[in-house]
């Protein structure tokens, strides 16, 4: 899928960049890291690897409302992603992290699937995520 198809399907729409809301995103995005390392620390770690991915979902939407697109679908931060990673704009690795996560997620919500290796490793992940694209709004 790429973004015209996205468009076409309304997985998202382009728009104006947006640095109030990518900012949101971006506080949004540090909420649900720390609440994912508290949950670890109760050892919650379903509620860990949940949070994980909704902080790197709010990080990336943070960067797609710098870059001028509004998420309607899940699945478009990827191909928003994979764009940006083309541009030069965020590593690979990172798409790679954030597929993960979302399966991860999708692990622990509907098939529950999750376990303390499981929790630290998004926790890692997560951690990575958001430096990389702290790193990306910085450059913008």
């Amino acid at each position: 899928m790429d973004i015209k198809t996205c468009i076409e399907k309304r997985f998202f729409v382009k728009a104006a960049p947006d640095q109030e809301l990518s900012e949101k995103e971006l506080n949004e995005s540090v909420y649900d890291f720390e609440s994912a390392k508290k949950a670890v620390k109760e050892e919650d770690y379903k509620w860990c690897i949940i949070k994980c991915y909704y902080s790197m979902f709010h990080a990336a939407k943070s960067l797609l409302y710098r870059f001028g697109y509004v998420e309607k679908k899940h699945v478009a931060v990827v191909v928003v992603l994979e764009e940006l990673n083309k541009e030069g704009k965020i590593e690979s690795r990172q798409i790679v992290n954030f597929k993960a996560a979302m399966s991860a997620r999708e692990d622990a919500d509907y098939h529950y699937v999750y376990d303390k290796d499981a929790a630290e490793h998004d926790l890692d992940m997560c951690g990575d995520f958001f430096i990389s694209v702290s790193e990306a709004l910085e450059k913008v």
